[in-house]
């Protein structure tokens, strides 16, 4: 009696479960090899001839197979897949982030698993990383701005390399960040040189290791240029908080520069600062911080320090795999940091100080 099972169906068989997928031994009759040499191909092993190679990758296309990653993980003992512990990507940086490291790993031949904690303590991060261990990921992206986050992971203990990603720190785990510092003296340095006499300062919320590096870097600015550093409103990132600190800057005609410390507060700047009927920048001159997509088409062009978000994420990717490919990291001593430095980008919502030239 002759059935269909001892048969090599091709990928266009139906079942009742509907059509058969096709599996590695599929892809070795059309190419004519063996189901090792597929798996070879598969695996990128360096000993098979490059027409072998052509022909079985050619299989692989006319069939539409897609391997098994389950089963390879088997054999190689690697998931190829890395984990990401992310809070409030919401936000344009550590959305822009996510999206840097999705695109590097999918380069690089990763999968990608995001996990977002509700918060950020030392519980809920050492909880996030544990559930991606579970999930058998090779290594750890950290996005953690905020110093509840960021102050543990010195000393987080975890079986995989991690890499910090979008805040500089001390302690033993590798970093890629924008150097905040940097950025904020370049602002404040710049409203400086157009001849004001001091600088007001839109801050985000203290608990982001960023809004408190570039708030520190302002004030030492300016007292290096012995300027008293008035005091800094505080904000939340959000344009309503940049709004709110605007209406209160308006009222006071002393006021001439104003750096936020991102680009959505300084949107909610210039609206406050329109309806008080203060010019920008022949009144009061505005600068941000971020570069976000739409900075160049307010009203007017906003000037700011300009961070590539895509590529901290993409740097950070990179760090993590040369660690799985290339060698372990010593937790032993020094970790391998990157710090990127941010460009200002000058527009036309800075000009110099009423009725002075520029420096």
């Amino acid at each position: 009696m002759s059935t269909a099972a001892g048969r090599l169906g091709g990928p266009e068989e139906d079942t009742a479960a509907g059509p058969r997928q096709p599996v590695m031994a599929d892809v070795a009759a059309l190419a004519g090899v063996s189901h090792q040499t597929v798996s070879r191909v598969l695996n990128d092993h360096p000993n098979v001839r490059s027409a072998t190679r052509d022909r079985v990758l050619s299989a692989i296309r006319e069939l539409g197979y897609r391997p098994n990653s389950a089963a390879r993980a088997l054999v190689t003992r690697r998931s190829k897949t890395l984990g990401v512990v992310s809070f409030d990507s919401t936000l344009f940086g550590p959305s822009s982030m996510l999206y840097g490291i999705e695109r590097a790993a999918r380069a690089a031949g990763y999968y990608i698993s995001i996990v977002s904690p509700l918060a950020l303590d030392a519980r809920s991060v050492q909880e996030a990383v544990d559930r991606l261990r579970d999930q058998g990921v090779e290594g750890v992206v950290l996005i953690a701005p905020q110093t509840s986050a960021a102050d543990p992971l010195a000393h987080i203990s975890v079986s995989v390399p991690v890499v910090r990603l979008g805040t500089s720190g001390q302690g033993r785990v590798p970093t890629v960040a924008v150097d905040n510092v940097a950025g904020a003296r370049m602002a404040t340095r710049f409203l400086l040189d157009l001849g004001h006499r001091t600088v007001h300062h839109i801050s985000g919320p203290p608990r982001w290791l960023e809004a408190r590096h570039r708030a520190e870097s302002w004030s030492a600015t300016l007292a290096e240029a012995g300027v008293a550093a008035p005091r800094p409103l505080p904000g939340d990132w959000s344009s309503r908080s940049g709004y709110e600190a605007g209406r209160r800057l308006a009222v006071d005609r002393d006021v001439t520069a104003v750096f936020c410390a991102n680009d959505h507060m300084a949107l909610g700047l210039l609206w406050a600062l329109h309806e008080a009927g203060r010019r920008v920048p022949e009144d009061i001159s505005v600068v941000g911080f971020d570069d976000i997509p739409e900075a160049s088409y307010l009203v007017p062009p906003l000037t700011t320090v300009s961070q590539d978000f895509g590529g901290l994420g993409r740097r950070g990717l990179e760090l993590l795999v040369a660690q799985l490919d290339d060698a372990p990291v010593d937790r032993s001593g020094a970790p391998s940091s990157v710090l990127v430095a941010p460009e200002l980008v000058v527009r036309l919502s800075t000009a110099a100080a009423p009725g002075r030239g520029q420096a």
